[in-house]
């Protein structure tokens, strides 16, 4: 039986550290950012690399949608899909993938702001994908009959291996310690823009330490990752407790 996972994830949520996570399992092929390049290519956005980016990818909607739902790499039982909700612009959309299991991460705004502002010079609430995330929860559960898988990336560094173990069983998976640790560097299936994002994660071997200190944001990123509390909130409350 193949499982295939679409992670909804908006930027800078520990996604790629999740994604080490699952690429340690023995069982499981990874895919980063799929529609990365069909994201770019249509928006046009000047984002960090962004030729590089599509010129690596496939960047036609409908053929990368039949990718993700196609045969699994190298003939693994799992397969894990790190998807970002905000570049979704076109007609593909996650009702597209109604025999994937879908989850999502999510993080404090405060943090995503501070993170993804030290790699971008513009950021805004859209890029952050919190509305899209709380569209796709909604249909998710409209699809399934049961509430949305959320975990929130605070509770993930605080207790790896627990929260891990309760998406294991919420996704239907048997539990893999090799979720807790991996090696440094880069790997094949990271896209191309790894140089310019993943500089922590191709230096870690597990996931990091809580996060304790609050971000210090100016007043326009401030009001940035405040359009974004209230979904984030919702999220929150419906996140994986333990």
């Amino acid at each position: 039986m193949t499982t295939r996972i679409a992670m909804w994830s908006g930027p800078r949520n520990i996604s790629t550290a999740m994604m080490r996570s699952f690429g340690g399992r023995s069982d499981c092929a990874v895919s980063d950012e799929p529609f990365y390049g069909a994201f770019l290519k249509t928006t046009g956005q000047r984002q960090p690399m962004a030729d590089e980016v599509i010129a690596s990818m496939d960047c036609d909607w409908q053929s990368v949608a039949e990718t993700m739902r196609g045969p699994v790499p190298e003939g693994k039982a799992v397969w894990y899909q790190k998807h970002m909700p905000h570049h979704m612009v076109a007609g593909i959309s996650i009702a597209d993938f109604p025999d994937h299991r879908h989850a999502f991460l999510i993080r404090d705004p405060d943090r995503v702001v501070a993170s993804y502002a030290a790699k971008r010079v513009e950021v805004t609430a859209d890029d952050l994908g919190y509305a899209r995330q709380i569209e796709y929860a909604d249909r998710v559960a409209q699809m399934t009959g049961k509430a949305a898988i959320i975990l929130d990336s605070a509770d993930i560094l605080r207790d790896p291996e627990a929260h891990l173990r309760a998406l294991c069983i919420a996704l239907d998976l048997h539990w893999d310690a090799g979720m807790l640790t991996w090696e440094t560097g880069t790997r094949e299936s990271d896209g191309v823009w790894a140089s310019h994002w993943y500089g922590r994660v191709i230096n870690t071997t597990g996931f990091g330490q809580p996060e304790s200190t609050t971000p210090q944001l100016s007043d326009k990123e401030k009001g940035i990752a405040d359009q974004c509390r209230d979904a984030y909130l919702k999220l929150l409350e419906l996140r994986i407790k333990l």
